[in-house]
């Protein structure tokens, strides 16, 4: 049964599409099959594994209908047929890793679905619409044997975060060491719960149950957070970087656990334990690329799986290995960790 992994901070430039590739890649290397889902309308994660440059590249890509919009539009659009799976393009370099592409048009549903999901009286009409979502990724999952769908979010609180959050099994939360982290943190201690009632509510009206896309009755639950993008000084995250860092896992341990905790949207105490995940849920804290990221971005491929001859040569290459090296470990083991937290909570 394939696993929903929702990737998401409505705070931006905290590097949720990075760790959706990259994440992917790894789970893909150690067996699974994996999709990779752009929900986000700026499309950033289409653009990192396709590698487009042209406008009419990306119009070649919708005209095929093979991205999350087109996916829906059967829904949305009142289409007489029903939802199919998406036809998803392998990643090149990676088997058993698939995109869904997104769609600058995916925005375009927002307003219709969060008409949907205030549950009033004009529901009648939009019935199938806050179900939708969940049945494509289900659809396609199904269709790909899917191990896992990694869904990487827009930078807002939406009707269609909402949704798409409210539909996966799981959630990881990116963040990145500043000010605006810990404060979306605090803000998520609040909003999360409200999201989750909502989806409850939803969950058990008949309308919605009865529809042609019946809205599920899901409980997310919090793997943990990746702090990633400081700088380095002597083997440590710069003094600066520190700061916020010990503010994200302060605001994750006093804040957001409590309050998610209330609502049974964490896995028990035993499961973070057993990982050597602390009270702060940090899965994995990832220093700034630097270099590496712009030849990830000019090959689409993670940075622990570029070649020698992809990174360069003499001294660029022999400084580079090293940081290459302890990258791949820190995914490796975070990958493990998502393996082990999934598994153990899908069988419990």
């Amino acid at each position: 049964m394939v696993q929903k992994i929702a990737l998401f901070n409505h705070k931006g430039g905290v590097s949720k599409t990075t760790t959706t590739f990259n994440l992917g890649w790894m789970l893909a290397t150690k067996g699974k099959k994996v999709i990779i889902v752009d929900a986000d309308p700026q499309c950033n994660l289409t653009g990192m594994v396709l590698g487009f440059s042209t406008k009419q590249e990306l119009e070649g890509l919708y005209k095929k209908e093979q991205n999350i919009k087109s996916g829906l539009a059967p829904a949305f659009e009142s289409r007489p047929k029903l939802i199919e799976a998406v036809d998803c393009l392998p990643v090149e370099g990676c088997d058993g890793l698939f995109l869904l592409p997104g769609h600058v048009g995916f925005a375009e549903y927002e307003v219709t679905l969060g008409i949907a999901q205030e549950l009033s009286g004009s529901i009648q009409a939009l019935q199938n619409l806050p179900g939708s979502i969940s049945y494509l990724l289900q659809k396609t999952a199904e269709k790909f044997k899917a191990d896992y769908i990694l869904i990487d979010m827009s930078p807002s609180l939406s009707s269609i975060n909402q949704n798409l959050l409210m539909t996966s099994d799981f959630f990881i939360l990116p963040t990145s060491p500043d000010f605006f982290s810990v404060m979306a943190i605090d803000s998520l201690a609040t909003i999360l719960p409200k999201w989750y009632a909502w989806a409850q509510k939803a969950s058990e009206m008949r309308i919605l149950k009865d529809a042609d896309y019946p809205f599920p009755k899901v409980t997310p639950r919090l793997l943990g957070t990746v702090v990633q993008n400081y700088r380095i000084i002597r083997q440590e995250p710069a003094a600066a970087f520190q700061k916020w860092i010990d503010g994200i896992e302060e605001a994750v341990s006093t804040r957001l656990v409590p309050s998610l905790r209330k609502n049974n949207m964490l896995l028990s105490n035993q499961m973070y334990n057993y990982q050597a995940i602390g009270s702060d849920l940090c899965l994995a804290k990832i220093s700034d690329f630097n270099s590496l990221i712009a030849k990830s971005q000019e090959h689409q491929t993670p940075v622990f799986a570029l070649t020698s001859k992809q990174i360069g040569s003499g001294i660029v290459l022999e400084k580079t290995l090293g940081a290459q090296e302890k990258f791949k470990k820190v995914f490796s083991t975070l990958t493990d960790r998502v393996i082990e937290l999934t598994c153990h909570a899908a069988s419990n």
